[in-house]
């Protein structure tokens, strides 16, 4: 049987949980990793190597797919010339529709620094001639209790404002419906967002009641930031990046709630509370 549909990201949170959800719906597909010996062994699923940046190998491995979960690339200063390589490819290879996961907020100007190349990289889709669906996920609201230090601090310049986290969950799961009916989505954007806004003095406080540790937050100044995370040696546009997380949400740019996971999947999506009270296997978000 020909597979023509691929996955990228398959051994990472996101790609992963789309690429076991549609194993057990029987879907064939075609798992795209750039190692072959980390890839999940999944019934009715192939595995190509490649990387974004390697068009050559990209081409090959995308042969006959028709459509691609184009999941973003890890956080690197390149990963917008990553991403455009790769889209090249996709088109290059014959590939009709790319569904895409971007960030909520996306655009040229976003106080969230990481949120403009997703921005360029929508860009490029929509002027590659493939079919596109954009999935602009909030903040992943599984990393927020990581976002805890040691102290039990919540620590950034977020202020009062508010953010509408959404699980990985149910991110993959808006993306396996996708997946799953591709001419339904051609040409749509969702923005996936949890089911409420919180503040970070809130979110503090539902951790504390779920984990009865004492976390607050405490909210940084701009500079305060900054020098907090340079214990943490990192590249400028890195520390760029985990300021403007907080600055965006102070902004009010990651704050409205909207019901593209419910119409997708059709259920509501999970809230922090019901998130942290739920199982869940020890996983880096």
């Amino acid at each position: 049987m020909t597979t023509t549909l691929a996955v990228t990201g398959a051994t990472g949170g996101l790609g992963g949980r789309v690429a076991r959800a549609l194993a057990a719906r029987g879907v064939a597909q075609r798992l795209l990793v750039r190692d072959p010996a980390r890839a999940p062994q999944l019934p009715g699923a192939t595995v190509a190597r490649t990387t974004y940046g390697d068009r050559a190998a990209a081409v090959a491995a995308l042969d006959g797919v028709r459509t691609l979960l184009m999941v973003s690339a890890a956080e690197t200063e390149d990963r917008l010339a990553e991403h455009r390589a790769f889209v090249d490819a996709a088109a290059q290879a014959g590939v009709e529709h790319v569904v895409y996961t971007s960030f909520y907020g996306a655009a040229p100007e976003a106080t969230f620094t990481l949120a403009r190349d997703h921005w360029f990289t929508e860009e490029h889709l929509r002027a590659s001639g493939m079919a596109f669906t954009f999935l602009r996920d909030n903040l992943y609201l599984d990393f927020l209790p990581h976002m805890v230090g040691e102290d039990d601090v919540l620590r950034g310049p977020a202020g009062d404002g508010r953010l509408a986290a959404v699980t990985r969950d149910d991110v993959a799961a808006s993306a396996l419906a996708v997946l799953l009916a591709p001419g339904e989505h051609a040409g749509a954007t969702y923005d996936l967002t949890g089911p409420e806004a919180l503040t970070f003095t809130e979110i503090a406080a539902i951790i504390a009641a779920h984990t009865g540790r004492p976390v607050t937050f405490h909210d940084e100044t701009v500079d305060d930031a900054y020098a907090s995370r340079r214990r943490w040696e990192a590249p400028p546009w890195q520390y760029d990046a985990w300021v403007s997380t907080y600055t965006a949400v102070a902004a009010g740019e990651l704050a409205s709630v909207t019901d593209h996971v419910a119409r997708l999947t059709g259920r509501a999506p999970t809230g922090l509370a019901a998130y942290l009270a739920a199982p869940h296997d020890e996983e880096t978000p």
